[in-house]
């Protein structure tokens, strides 16, 4: 509601501006391309007003995957495509742990425990995001 009543007509009024704004530039101009760029995405910035479950950005998902770029160099020699596939996998299921408020280690220690004896058609349960608030790090006094 909140954002509704006060991001919903600050992007109204920055959209007409934006598209005001636009007519003064040369249409090869790097700046009408830029404006052009946000106005075709329009959509999609402002779904997040009637959404409360959607951000404005996307710094949540930047910061996980922070630490895959920092560290991008010393991952180079994977072994193999293969080999390169599983650690994208790894590090997207250790990010996604975290995001969820799991601590990662507890996570793919309760995976790998019972993944073996799991139902194929409910492999969903196991997705950090459906596990047990159980294996969240105690948070201190």
């Amino acid at each position: 509601m909140a954002r509704q009543s006060r991001a919903g007509p600050l992007l109204e009024s920055m959209q007409r501006w934006l598209q005001s704004i636009l007519a003064k530039f040369s249409a090869k101009a790097d700046t009408a391309k830029a404006i052009r760029y946000m106005l075709e995405r329009w959509q999609a910035l402002t779904r997040y007003v009637d959404d409360g479950r959607m951000e404005i950005d996307n710094n949540i998902a930047e910061q996980a995957l922070r630490g895959v770029a920092v560290g991008r160099k010393n991952w180079l020699h994977c072994g193999s495509d293969a080999g390169g596939e599983r650690a994208a996998a790894m590090y997207s299921l250790i990010g996604s742990a975290k995001m969820s408020g799991l601590d990662p280690l507890l996570y793919l220690r309760h995976v790998l425990t019972h993944i073996a004896d799991h139902p194929i058609n409910r492999i969903d349960d196991l997705l950090p995001w459906n596990v047990s608030v159980a294996l969240a790090p105690a948070q201190p006094a």
